[in-house]
């Protein structure tokens, strides 16, 4: 059984459970998906199932081949599967593969920042602010040894580049489900930008 679908991040919001708590949710647009390769360890050495995703504008011939007519999907993913009895090509999967209760993991691209220093990227505190070090606020400090080692070890926290990288988020609940408009929202924050491409599947693991 499919244990995943594709989806979008549509905003966040805050719902009201039955004892009048506020809850802070996520609304995901998850599929409709079709199955456009199912691999099987016989073949392939694993077992997974090739998920379609949206629609594409413009597609090559091959990229055509690739979806055997089935659409024209502009997101293609794989899912692991443990077996893949009773799945076919073509299928659809939906928001109903996921009920209230459920615990899902969501895989997104975080947010870019761009360069960043590094009280922003590692939250480091800083340098004193006294004593004539006007100029320390937000400096690293010393980066390296002297003689032994006698160069910056690699792994040093430093500035750079931060976000725009992939980020899973375990242990999510999905709070409610609307399989005819392809909704589900779960309680929390997940990684990415509105309308960034996630990627939803069940787990036991997390919080």
């Amino acid at each position: 059984m499919i244990q995943g679908l594709i989806g979008r991040k549509k905003g966040m919001t805050q719902v009201f459970t039955d004892s009048g708590e506020a809850e802070a949710v996520t609304i995901l647009e998850v599929g409709p998906c079709t199955v456009l390769q199912v691999k099987t360890i016989d073949t392939d050495g694993y077992n997974a199932a090739q998920l379609g995703f949206g629609e594409a504008k413009k597609i090559n011939a091959a990229r055509k081949g690739q979806m055997k007519n089935l659409g024209n999907f502009q997101h293609l993913r794989e899912f692991r599967l443990e077996s893949t009895d009773g799945i076919q090509v073509g299928d659809k999967v939906d928001a109903s593969l996921f009920a209230p209760g459920d615990k899902v993991k969501v895989t997104g691209i975080s947010k870019g920042r761009g360069f960043a220093g590094v009280v922003k990227r590692h939250n480091f505190h800083g340098g004193p602010k006294t004593h004539g070090q006007s100029d320390r606020n937000r400096a690293p400090g010393a980066i390296g040894s002297t003689t032994t080692p006698g160069r910056v070890l690699k792994g040093r926290r430093m500035a750079g580049h931060m976000g725009h990288q992939q980020v899973t988020v375990r242990g999510l609940e999905v709070f409610k489900t609307d399989a005819s408009r392809s909704i589900i929202m779960v309680k929390g924050a997940v990684p990415g930008a509105d309308n960034g491409l996630v990627l939803i599947g069940k787990t036991t693991r997390g919080k």
